[in-house]
């Protein structure tokens, strides 16, 4: 039995990058998978890989930033698996810019999908969490969530906020048997990397694996490794915590 075995988890992104490799670690863990993203077609296409590898997949395509679109996702997932054991919070966005000439409709924009989709989409998570007993709501942070750099002020204010919501999620519902995480990656290699705008152009991937300690990129597959392990049962006394996966970038205080 995988460490997940049973349980029923939401990925939302999840067609793409590190959601994918999270959606399919779930899977190989045992879990019933439901994939989300904004594209019908691109969510159907993963579905039916997954189940070709012999996983329990469901997709829900929707865009969880919109409420009314969120609740229709939870819905579905309702019909037909019955219950939410593991939501993650993995879609997100950013804008790059020089904060004395961003525009306040960009900096909103990033804070209302990285900060108030997320929370919107936790209440609609433990609200079914709580009725059936308890659960794991996963976040997506970020190492921009514990640092900072110029130019990134929408997304850097957003994943520093995201942490403080999670001690408080956390707090409020333990009661309920909810457990709230932060999972914080930093450079993760993609198939988007080389595009990523959270780097922008004012450094190099070159720079860094300079700048991190071990000296390269991370892996999805090492981001879905620890979100495998704040899912399952052995973090059980595990709630509240933003855990970096960042090869010591935000250990190191330098360039």
């Amino acid at each position: 039995m995988g460490a997940l075995e049973g349980k029923v988890a939401v990925v939302t992104g999840s067609t793409e990058g590190i959601g994918r490799a999270v959606a399919l670690r779930y899977a190989a863990e045992g879990a019933k998978v439901v994939v989300n993203a904004r594209r019908e077609e691109k969510v159907r296409a993963y579905v039916e890989e997954l189940r070709g590898l012999g996983h329990d997949a469901f997709g829900c395509a929707g865009d969880v930033a919109d409420r009314a679109q969120l609740e229709a996702v939870a819905a579905k997932v309702l019909a037909e698996y019955g219950r939410i054991d593991i939501w993650v919070n993995n879609a997100g966005t950013t804008v790059v810019g020089d904060s004395l000439t961003l525009d306040v409709e960009d900096f909103r924009h990033v804070i209302d999908v990285n900060l108030v989709a997320v929370f919107s989409a936790s209440q609609v998570a433990a609200r079914q969490m709580r009725a059936q007993g308890g659960g794991v709501i996963i976040q997506m942070g970020s190492i921009f969530g514990e640092v900072a750099m110029g130019r990134r002020a929408p997304y850097i204010s957003s994943k520093h906020a995201l942490v403080g919501l999670t001690k408080l999620l956390a707090s409020e519902w333990a009661q309920y048997g909810i457990r709230v995480v932060c999972v914080e990656p930093g450079y993760i290699r993609t198939a988007f990397t080389a595009a990523d705008p959270v780097t922008g152009d004012d450094y190099t991937e070159a720079d860094i694996e300079r700048r991190t300690p071990m000296h390269r990129f991370g892996t999805v597959e090492e981001v879905a490794g620890l979100m495998a392990f704040v899912a399952s049962d052995e973090s059980s006394y595990l709630t509240g915590a933003a855990i970096p996966l960042d090869g010591g970038w935000t250990a190191y205080g330098g360039w």
